[in-house]
């Protein structure tokens, strides 16, 4: 009997323990390890911008997680001599101490860039593919120099307006809206500009390029064989979102 009783109370201060955690439980939280901290970061689809790697340049709009930056265009494949005219365009362009950068891929844009959510992407995609069915292949033709800027003012282009050719890339842009407005993105411009950005520096230079851009048009203007004209075989539009690419050939 004697032995009886310290278990007893034993058994008593288990329950009790028992007890006390079950109703515990709800407002106790254990701390997670630190290795699984260091695996999920408070804010992973936030990341710090720094511009320096990019070459200056600043995102329009914030990254987040899942959403892919789109855009719509022609390509423009250069002709051999276009390499040699655009050295000499940028040297004096740069006379007066900005550094310019050669467009990575020369294209011609049909809208503005705006933001996909990934599960938007192949609807988005198959909408301009239905919208673009009846629309033919053309060429236009490009040769007056222009100094453009970016909506934020934070980069400076020197492009290559189109002049021939503005009524079939009018019927690309209306087909390229309706696809925008059908998933409510932002259409292109009223009025556009339609044109080939060749260049670009940072920052805003637009009231500095007058008298520059005027000698650049005389060594456009005064080429070898005549006026240089960019040519731009319009055969294929193309979708860029992220990095894929989407490619829609043009009716024969």
């Amino acid at each position: 009997m004697n032995n009886v009783q310290p278990l007893m109370v034993n058994l008593f201060k288990l329950v009790t323990l028992k007890d006390h955690a079950l109703l515990g439980c709800v407002s106790i939280r254990l701390p997670l390890p630190g290795c699984l901290l260091d695996m999920f970061p408070e804010d992973v689809s936030s990341p710090t911008e720094d511009s320096s790697l990019h070459g200056g340049r600043v995102r329009s709009f914030k990254h987040e997680r899942g959403s892919w930056a789109t855009y719509v265009y022609l390509p423009y494949h250069p002709e051999e001599e276009f390499g040699e005219l655009l050295e000499e365009l940028l040297s004096l362009a740069g006379a007066g101490g900005a550094v310019w950068t050669p467009q990575e891929e020369l294209h011609l844009s049909l809208s503005q860039t705006v933001v996909l959510r990934h599960h938007w992407i192949q609807p988005f995609n198959r909408s301009l593919r239905a919208g673009l069915v009846h629309c033919k292949r053309f060429v236009c033709l490009a040769g007056r120099l222009r100094i453009y800027c970016n909506d934020e003012r934070t980069r400076t282009f020197l492009g290559m307006e189109v002049c021939t050719g503005h009524a079939p890339l009018l019927d690309l842009v209306q087909a390229v809206d309706r696809t925008m407005k059908e998933f409510r993105l932002e259409t292109f411009y009223k009025e556009p500009s339609f044109h080939v950005s060749l260049a670009w520096c940072v920052g805003d230079l637009t009231g500095q390029m007058g008298e520059c851009l005027q000698g650049m048009q005389r060594v456009v203007d005064d080429h070898e064989e005549g006026p240089f004209l960019l040519r731009l075989d319009c055969v294929e539009l193309r979708c860029r979102t992220g990095n894929k690419t989407f490619r829609f050939p043009l009716e024969p």
